[in-house]
C-alpha cells in the first residue's frame, strides 16, 4: 500500500479520535439538563432569605394582643390555667375565671 493512501485512510480515523468543538460529551449534555430542571424547581430567593422574627407580650387580666404586623403562635395564662383561645389571629384570651396575666407569644417573619 502507498504511503499516501495510508495518509487517507489515517485522517478520517484520528478525526472520529479527536472530539471536535462542536461535539458534546453526553455527560455534559446529561449535567445540563439536570441544572437546567433544578434551576426551574428553584423557590423564590428573598423568600427563603427571610427570618422568624418573635416576642413575647404580656398583660394583666385576660387578654394579651400582638402588634398588627405579628400573629400569635402561642398563649400562656398565669394561675395555671391552661384553658385559652385566640381572637383575630392577633390577640390570646385566656378562658379560666381567675387569671392575673397573659402571654401572648408574637411572630412575623422579617
Amino acid at each position: 500500500m502507498k504511503p499516501s493512501a495510508c495518509l487517507l485512510i489515517l485522517i478520517p480515523l484520528l478525526q472520529l479520535v479527536i472530539p471536535g468543538s462542536t461535539q458534546c460529551s453526553l455527560d455534559s449534555v446529561v449535567e445540563k439538563k439536570i441544572k437546567d430542571v433544578l434551576n426551574g424547581l428553584e423557590c423564590n430567593p428573598s423568600a427563603t432569605a427571610k427570618k422568624l422574627v418573635c416576642t413575647s407580650i404580656t398583660n394583666s387580666g385576660k387578654l394579651s394582643s400582638c402588634p398588627a404586623e405579628m400573629s400569635v403562635t402561642g398563649c400562656a395564662c398565669g394561675y395555671a390555667c391552661g384553658s385559652w383561645d385566640v381572637r383575630n389571629e392577633n390577640t390570646c384570651h385566656c378562658q379560666c375565671s381567675v387569671v392575673d396575666w397573659t402571654t401572648a407569644r408574637c411572630c412575623h417573619l422579617a
